[in-house]
């Protein structure tokens, strides 16, 4: 009797935690789905409604922003998001290529200055990549590399290296040393252990460090914003900020340009998800 008596506290339970999740998802939806409302509204501002529903839903906005163009009659849109895509992947396989095997000397290796340079990297992290825009800026100048993508990538890699550097050498120290250790023993080398062992088992953290470093470089605006000023070296983010003015504001546009930003992330995202899920059960050695 007493089970019977608490199987309908314990669905009542069960419905309100269904419910709070319920309505935790339509809290963060609601703003989303404002968003696709103004790209596919046919006028600029919002509409006063409280379900944010397009009475007349139009492509006009998506239209204008791809298809802008220069006064010289250069596919403008095209230009930018290649300098954007460009940008986010060069920065992302710099931080790969020259964290990797910073991370793997740190994890492996005692030498000295080891634990300083961590302790160095992880002070790095508490500043803003802004608060070196004056230098980064000088060093730009004197380089002949301001408003290039060459430059920002530079700019970039400031920041995306030291974070990589922390995040892989956590992920190489959870690497148990005995499958190097087993595959020297077989013949390998340490290069060739550090190749056919390590790195395939470090796979998903790779996975997820080069797509924090792609999302930091495809997102940021105000280093971009300072170091670039021509329009066809732009980034998106950049481009969107156009669509703000001090005195007006192009709501549509500016919604229509934010959902074409975010898709390539949500694409990467889908991509690489089985990396990312990977990553919470990879590392593990049966005894």
């Amino acid at each position: 009797m007493s089970a019977e008596r608490r199987r309908p506290g314990a669905l009542l339970a069960e419905l309100g935690v269904h419910a709070l999740l319920l309505g935790a998802v339509a809290f963060a939806l609601y703003p989303v789905l404002w968003v696709v409302a103004l790209a596919l509204s046919p006028g600029d501002a919002p509409e006063a409604s409280i379900l944010p529903i397009p009475t007349a839903p139009s492509l006009r906005h998506f239209e204008a922003v791809v298809t802008t163009t220069s006064s010289e009659g250069v596919w403008l849109f095209g230009r930018q998001l290649a300098n954007s895509v460009i940008t986010a992947v060069a920065t992302s396989v710099t931080a790969i290529v020259i964290a990797t095997p910073a991370a793997y000397a740190l994890a492996r290796f005692d030498f000295v200055g080891a634990r300083s340079g961590t302790k160095a990297l992880l002070a790095s992290q508490m500043f803003p990549g802004v608060a070196a825009a004056i230098p980064l800026y000088l060093l730009l100048n004197a380089l002949s590399l301001l408003d290039t993508r060459s430059g920002l990538v530079l700019v970039y890699a400031t920041s995306a290296v030291p974070f990589a550097i922390f995040q892989l050498k956590s992920a190489f120290e959870g690497i148990p040393r005995d499958l190097e250790e087993a595959a020297m023993v077989d013949g390998a080398t340490r290069f060739g252990a550090f190749v056919r062992v390590v790195l395939p088992a470090a796979r998903p953290a790779l996975a997820i460090t080069a797509l924090f470093a792609f999302m930091t470089a495809w997102n940021e605006f105000i280093l971009a914003a300072t170091f670039l000023s021509s329009e066809d070296m732009y980034t998106l983010p950049i481009v969107l900020q156009r669509y703000m003015g001090e005195y007006d504001a192009q709501w549509g546009a500016f919604a229509a340009g934010s959902i074409l930003v975010s898709v390539p992330v949500m694409a990467l995202f889908y991509a690489l998800q089985r990396n990312l899920v990977g990553g919470l059960t990879s590392g593990g050695v049966k005894g």
